[in-house]
Formats: structure tokens, sequence, C-alpha cells
């Protein structure tokens, strides 16, 4: 719950006892004149009386006169400061202990402690920041890859707020003159050209189709990439999840069934946070713990944006027919990246991996054209899977083109960890290809999807009603709705339930 926003606050910025400094932060309208009862100033002048963007070296004493710690205070005036009200920032060492004492002296006079996210709040109750920036914030404090820093820095530098607020003052502009046509109704003036909405609208429902669609991604690099390791028993698919994380994860057995859990961990590759998904194996089972296993293995799998699929290749054709005829049903190739692995190959020579590798093209090939490729798709032109042999890379005459999808064959040892550093490249090298350039929005976050849905819902409406010549009224207050949801994102509407919702979920001290 916070206080009223005239209060100083104070709060630690940094976690004492993890670096060589600590940094107080404090901010309010008296932080000036308590940063000057608590530090004695070595040279000339005070915090008050000293100019913004300076810092001034001094001594803190604590009640008893005993010395604390020397610190230095940066100022920083109103309104440049982060929360455009006056801010100080005191380096200290970062002893647990000095932190302490200097925020009870601070407490003593006059400041209180900070509520978590509470100088966050303040930039955008100030006009520093609108609530998009200000969500960015706890976005690029929580970035653990460069493509969700690149993500969350740019939406914190306006770029996602700048479209949304460029769509909005287009549906205001509109919406006022057809709130004018309401004035002047017994005349039958039309001041809005309904040609001109309906462009406009075209526009902006296509501009927030798109950042909808762009929420998958962008929330898979802001999580991570979920990959599902799936496949038949004994595969080593729990292998290989140790092998990719450099540790003993996930428990390996040769018993059948011995995952009945998913195991998640997540790994950073080439700047692209990934979520690897350990499943129970697949296959047909009585036994009721492992048949909830497997149940969870199929909704890891829809849930996944890739898809390891385990294959042990020194098993007959007949069991690999078997694994993958249990596995693809469960692949939505349109929205899906698969990618075979044939584990085990240092048990088999050459001729027979070659024989395995084409014996599981054809098995996927055939798959796609019997069930997947159906005649529908067939009758709208749409091109099945490529089964030549220059459809796979230079690198793999094996791979399979379906659409925009491919399919990728890998050979590895899960066990002796060759080719996993193959799989990683891959993986990458996938994604990048995915990610758009940095100029191009994407959506993170669930409270601004879910804005975005209701903006296009009522849009929809809008343009429904225009065709079916719905009287002005209805179809301004249908757009007064979409300019609403779309203000919601930026704080152009909110409410306090919503801002304290947002912001506690921020650290203390940001």
């Amino acid at each position: 719950m916070y206080l009223e926003n005239d209060d100083t606050i104070c709060a630690p910025a940094t976690v004492p006892g993890t670096g060589a400094i600590s940094i107080i932060r404090m901010s309010g309208e008296k932080a000036l004149e308590i940063a000057d009862k608590v530090v004695k100033y070595t040279g000339h002048g005070t915090a008050s009386t000293a100019k913004g963007y300076t810092i001034k070296f001094g001594n803190i004493y604590g009640t008893d006169g005993s010395p604390v710690d020397e610190v230095l205070v940066g100022i920083f005036r109103a309104p440049h400061s982060y929360t455009g009200e006056n801010s100080v920032e005191i380096s200290c060492h970062a002893s647990k202990y000095i932190v302490e004492q200097i925020m009870l002296l601070l407490l003593q006079a006059g400041a209180r402690a900070a509520e978590p996210g509470e100088f966050t709040r303040r930039a955008f109750l100030n006009g520093k920041m609108d609530l998009a920036q200000a969500e960015a914030v706890a976005d690029l404090i929580a970035s653990q890859s460069a493509g969700a820093h690149r993500i969350a820095f740019n939406q914190m530098k306006g770029g996602f707020s700048s479209e949304l607020k460029s769509m909005r003052s287009q549906l205001l502009e509109i919406v006022a003159l057809m709130e004018l046509e309401l004035d002047f109704s017994e005349e039958e003036v039309e001041f809005a050209d309904r040609k001109h909405l309906a462009t406009l609208l075209d526009k902006v429902m296509n501009h927030i189709s798109s950042l909808i669609d762009s929420f998958r991604l962008g929330n898979a690099i802001k999580n991570g990439v979920p990959v599902a390791i799936a496949g038949a028993t004994n595969t080593g698919k729990s292998t290989l999840l140790n092998a990719l994380l450099g540790e003993d994860r996930a428990i390996v057995s040769d018993i059948h069934g011995t995952t009945r859990d998913t195991v998640e961990e997540t790994m950073n590759i080439d700047g692209i946070m990934f979520r690897f998904i350990d499943t129970a194996g697949i296959r047909k089972t009585s036994e009721t713990v492992e048949k909830i296993g497997i149940e969870r293995t199929y909704r890891k799998i829809s849930e996944a944006d890739i898809v390891l699929g385990m294959t042990d290749v020194s098993r007959n054709e007949e069991q690999i027919r078997e694994g993958l005829e249990e596995l693809l049903p469960k692949i939505d190739f349109t929205r899906q990246d698969l990618v075979i692995l044939l584990n085990k190959s240092d048990l088999i020579g050459s001729p027979e991996m070659h024989n395995k590798n084409v014996l599981i093209k054809n098995i996927i090939v055939s798959f796609l054209n019997n069930q997947y490729y159906t005649k529908n798709e067939q009758s709208n032109g749409a091109h099945g899977p490529d089964t030549s042999q220059n459809s796979g890379t230079s690198e793999n005459p094996y791979d399979i083109t379906y659409g925009k999808t491919r399919i990728h064959l890998q050979e590895l040892s899960a066990k002796k960890q060759t080719g996993t550093d193959e799989l990683k490249k891959y993986l990458a090298a996938t994604q990048k290809n995915k990610m758009s350039d940095s100029d191009t929005t994407l959506v993170t976050n669930i409270r601004h999807i879910e804005a975005l849905t209701k903006t296009q819902e009522a849009l929809c409406r809008v343009k429904s009603g225009l065709a079916a010549g719905t009287p002005t009224d209805l179809v301004s207050q249908d757009i007064r709705e979409a300019i609403y949801y779309i203000g919601s994102i930026v704080g152009e509407i909110s409410t306090d339930e919503v801002l304290g919702v947002i912001f506690s979920r921020f650290c203390i001290g940001k």
C-alpha cells in the first residue's frame, strides 16, 4: 500500500554485502535537507546549496558520535532526476551493518522506507515515463539474455509507447468528429469521412494484430524459448538434458519409465535464453502414475516452440517407426520447429547411419503426406513436404522443408556429448533468424496482450457497425472502448489498484 507521494522515501538500491559498495537512494521534497542532517561534508557547502549532477564527499556518524562510514553523495535536483523529485544517492561501503545504520539515521531524520517499486511509481506519476516504460524497467532488471535486454531497453526508451499513442490519437480524432456529428444530428452533417475511418481502422487493426502475434516470440525471448525433449522411453532424453546443462540435473536409468514428471532448466546459448523441458518417455502403459506423466509430456509438447524428438538409432526399424508415429501427431508443424535427434550414433557405422537417416526422413515425409498435409491444403495450393535430396542444407541432406518449417535431423551421442555443441549452435541460429531487427516491437507483457486483445475486439465491432450502418453514437462508443484499452497500457487511464499490482512486483529501491 503506497503512502502519500509528498513523503521523502529512502531504500537501498543495491544488495548489501555483495560488492565493494552499496547505494542508498532517497527521493522527495526534503531529500537534500535530510541528507544534510545525516552527512557531515568535508568541503564547503551542503547538498541543499549544491548544484544538481554534483557529488559531495563526507562522513556519517552515529547518534553517539561514533563514525559509521565515509560516503559520496550524488545530488539530483527536480525535475532532472529519475523520479522527477529532489533525489540523493549515498554511496557507502557494502557492509550490511553500515547500510542498516545509514538507513536508520535517514529514517530518524524524517524519511520513510520506500515500498517496492515506489521510486519508479513516482517517476510515472511525475511524468518521467509512461506505464509501459515503467514496466519495462522491471523487465530490464530481470533480463537474463541479450534478446530480453534488447526488448526491455527498447520499450523503456518508449518505442512501444509511441506506437500506441499514435494509434490512440488517430482514433481520438475520429471519435471527436463523430461525436460532433451528434451535436448537428438535425442538419445531417457528416464530419467524419466513413471511407477514411474504414481505412484507418484497417491500418490500426493490422498493427494491433501484428503486436498480438508478436507475443509468442516476445514472451519466449523474455522467459526462455520453450524446448521440449520428447520421445520413447530410454532414448536418452534425460542424458541429453544433463549434457546440455553440464550437470546431473535429471535422473538417468536403464529402467523404462524412470522420468515420471517434467524437469525444466534454463540455459543461455549465444545470447538467447532457452527453457529445456525433459519429459516422461512416450509408450503404451497401464501404470497410472506413468500415464499421468505421459499426459504431461503431451501438454509440454503442445506448449513448446521447439521439440527435440529423441530417437535411439541402435534400435530396429519397427521400434524407431513406432516411436516416431507416437510423437509426430503431437507436433503442430505450422508453428513448431522439430529437430529429430539420432541418439547413440556412436554405436553404429556410417553405412547403417545413412540408412537410419533415410528411414527416419521417409517416415516423417510419409506422415506429412498422409496425415498432416490434407487434401484441403492441396486444393488451396499449399505445398507439401519437399522430398528431394536437395531439400536439406549442404551440411545435412536429410533435412525436410515443409512450408516455412524446416525439420532438422541431427546425429549425436548424448552419453559421450558428441553433437551437443552443434545442436546448441543450430538452436541459437534458428531463433536468431526468427527474431525481428531491433526496431521491431515485440509484446512481452500479459497485461499488454490482454488490453490489445480487448482493443481488437472493440475495433471489430466498429468495423461491423460501419458495414451494417449502425448509429453513430453506438459506433462512437466502441471506438471509445478501444481508446480506453490502448490508454490503459501506457497509463493514460489507470487506477490505484492497477498501479499497486504493477509496482508491487518491483524490487525495493527501484
